[in-house]
């Protein structure tokens, strides 16, 4: 029974760092703000991005992005990853509705730039 309840809080603890959409009236945020956010992209968990503080190194470093996905290959990654990759790590984030499409297409648009 210990150990099945330090597995529920171990995934509790996870899904924690993957938090729904902003609410309705909260103030807008541009795409590195939501890529950026613990809360919410929280991209720096597995990414290391150009100006982004305590990187994670689980996934690619996002750099020279246009040279590598075009932007809708790079939408559809953000959005299901696991559609390419079965056994991607990163979060399918709007299959799950962990983001907005507002938000998916907003940092979508800010990582494409980098």
């Amino acid at each position: 029974m210990k150990k099945t309840i330090s597995s529920i809080s171990a995934v509790v603890t996870l899904a924690a760092l993957f938090v729904m959409p902003m609410e309705a009236g909260a103030k807008e945020m541009s795409g590195k703000d939501l890529a950026f956010d613990r809360k919410l992209g929280n991209c720096l968990a597995c990414h290391m991005i150009s100006g982004g503080g305590q990187p994670g190194n689980v996934g690619p470093p996002l750099i020279a992005m246009k040279a590598r996905f075009t932007r809708d290959a790079l939408r559809a990654q953000i959005w299901d990853a696991t559609v390419k990759n079965p056994n991607s790590m990163m979060p399918p984030f709007g299959r799950h509705k962990a983001l907005s499409e507002s938000q998916i297409d907003k940092i979508t648009d800010y990582i494409h730039s980098l």
